[in-house]
C-alpha cells in the first residue's frame, strides 16, 4: 500500500577481529581468572608445533633435558590455586613428574633463595612450591633430593627468612648453604664465561629442575628463568654485569634444566630483584612450566611487563643460539584454571 514501508533490517553490528593465539595467551596472565582460561584455551590449546631440535652437546655442557613427546605440552599454565596444588597440576598436565625424574636420581632444585626477604616479598621462590616439588621428586623414587642456591645477602638469613629452608627439610630435602669448599673451577665455555667457580651440588646432579620467581630487574628488564642460573655461580658476579645479556646466554648454554617451573604466584613488577616494599607485589596465582626456557622467559616478560624480545638482548641471543623459541604462542601449551 501506498505510503507503507517494508520491515526495518537493522544493520549487522561489526565483527570484533578473531583475537589471535597470541594475545590470548597474553591475556591469561594480565587478567587472570576463569574468564581469561577459557578464552585462551579455546584459541590455541588444540594446536600443536614441533619444538626445535637443539643443537649439539659441547663438552662443558650439563645437559639434563629429557626427550619431547608429541602427546605432551611443551608448556603450561595452571592459574587460580595455592602454590603446592599450582605444581601438582602443572606436572600432571606435562605428563607427571615420572616424565622427568627416574628412579635413583640425584635432582637438585634451583629455587631463587638470593633475597634477606618474607614470601610475602616475592624476592625469592615460594616456599610451598619449593616442598611440593621435592615431594614429588621422592614420590617419583628420586636418590636424593637437593635444594640449593647461591644467595646474594647472607645466606643463612636468606634460607631461613625466605622460608624454603624449613619448607624443604620438611619434606625430607637436603638443603646445602654455598660453602667455599664446595665450588669447582668450570670451562663453562661461553663467549664471556670461561674459567668460573660454579658451585659443586649443579655438577654432581642428574636432573634439575629450575624454579624461578617472576620479577621486575633494574638492569636486565626482567629477573626469570634464565637470569636464575647466576645462583650457580661463585666469584665476583658483578662483574658479569657489564656483559649481563651475554653472560647470561652463556650459563643458560651451558646449564640445561630438566624442566622449569615459573613462580608467579606473587610477582615483584616494580623495583626488583631485592623488592621489600608490599605494593609492588601482586598477587597472581599462576605457574607457568615447561621445556622450552625462552619461550617460558619471552612469554611471562610480556604479559606482566609488556616487554618484547627487541627490549631483551639476552632472549634473542638465546634464540640465535639454539636454547628455545621466542615464539611462545607457536608451541602446544595446556591452561588449567583450579579456582
Amino acid at each position: 500500500m501506498a505510503g507503507e514501508t517494508g520491515p526495518t533490517i537493522n544493520p549487522k553490528p561489526p565483527q570484533e577481529p578473531p583475537i589471535t593465539r597470541r594475545e590470548a595467551m597474553l591475556q591469561l596472565l594480565r587478567l587472570g581468572g576463569a574468564a581469561a582460561g577459557v578464552a585462551g584455551a579455546a584459541v590455541w590449546l588444540t594446536e600443536h608445533s614441533v619444538r626445535p631440535v637443539p643443537p649439539p652437546a659441547v663438552e662443558a655442557r650439563r645437559d639434563h633435558r629429557v626427550a619431547s613427546e608429541a602427546q605432551f605440552p611443551q608448556m603450561t599454565v595452571v592459574q587460580g590455586g595455592e602454590p603446592r596444588a599450582l605444581v601438582q597440576q602443572a606436572l600432571e598436565n606435562m605428563g607427571g613428574i615420572n616424565r622427568f625424574i627416574s628412579r635413583q636420581d640425584v635432582v637438585v632444585l634451583k629455587p631463587n633463595i638470593a633475597w634477606d626477604r618474607t614470601p610475602e616479598q616475592a624476592a625469592n621462590t615460594n616456599p610451598d612450591l619449593v616442598a611440593e616439588v621435592v615431594r614429588q621428586c621422592w614420590h617419583a623414587g628420586a636418590k636424593r633430593v637437593v635444594v640449593t642456591d647461591v644467595s646474594c645477602n647472607e645466606p643463612r638469613r636468606c634460607f631461613m627468612r625466605s622460608g624454603i629452608q624449613a619448607a624443604a627439610r620438611a619434606e625430607g630435602a637436603e638443603v646445602i648453604l654455598p660453602d667455599p669448599q664446595l665450588y669447582r673451577e668450570v670451562n663453562l665455555q661461553g663467549v664471556v664465561l670461561k674459567d668460573w667457580p660454579v658451585f659443586g651440588p649443579f655438577l654432581e646432579a642428574d636432573k634439575v629442575i629450575n624454579l624461578p620467581i617472576a620479577k621486575q630487574h633494574g638492569l636486565v628488564g626482567v629477573t626469570l628463568g634464565m637470569k636464575n642460573w647466576y645462583g650457580i655461580l661463585g666469584g665476583e658476579r658483578n662483574r658479569l654485569h657489564q656483559q649481563i645479556h651475554q653472560s647470561l646466554v652463556d650459563l643458560a648454554n651451558f646449564m640445561l634444566p630438566t624442566v622449569t617451573l615459573m613462580d608467579c604466584y606473587r610477582v615483584l613488577l616494580r623495583n626488583g630483584p631485592t623488592g621489600g616494599n608490599l605494593e609492588d607485589v601482586a598477587l597472581k596465582k599462576t605457574l607457568v612450566a615447561g621445556t622450552d626456557p625462552v619461550a617460558i622467559d619471552a612469554y611471562v616478560a610480556k604479559a606482566y611487563w609488556n616487554l618484547d624480545p627487541e627490549q631483551l638482548p639476552y632472549l634473542q641471543m638465546a634464540a640465535a643460539r639454539g636454547l628455545g623459541t621466542l615464539d611462545f604462542a607457536a608451541l602446544t601449551v595446556k591452561v588449567s584454571q583450579l579456582g
